[in-house]
């Protein structure tokens, strides 16, 4: 059965870093793409980056320039390391695989920005 396992959800102080993670396990064939969003009480879920199987990476612009996700060797794990963060930040925050044509959801954790 595939995985997906995010961890790194914490309270932080505006201006502050955190760094989450998203774990793949389970077996597949075709890999395409891993990817980050995140949902706001009462907002739609938004998009803020990816990083497909050839390795590209794509922001949105809410993302570009604070956040910055990358891959760990074995590929089985992607990290969104995210700085100067501000209030309007404070969201769940979701990982997205897609393998063998199929989408699979973290369980989402939360993110608050707040002093």
């Amino acid at each position: 059965q595939v995985r997906v396992v995010e961890s790194g959800g914490d309270l932080v102080q505006p201006g502050g870093s955190l760094r989450l993670s998203c774990v793949v396990s389970g077996s597949f064939s075709n890999f395409s793409a891993m990817g980050w969003f995140r949902q706001a009480s009462g907002s739609e879920r938004e998009f803020l980056a990816r990083i497909t199987a050839s390795g590209a990476i794509y922001y949105s612009d809410t993302a570009k320039g604070r956040f910055k996700t990358s891959r760990d060797d074995t590929k089985d794990t992607v990290f969104l390391q995210m700085s100067t963060l501000k209030p309007e930040d404070t969201a769940a925050y979701y990982c997205r695989l897609i393998v063998d044509n199929r989408v699979y959801w973290g369980q989402g954790i939360q993110v608050t920005v707040s002093s």
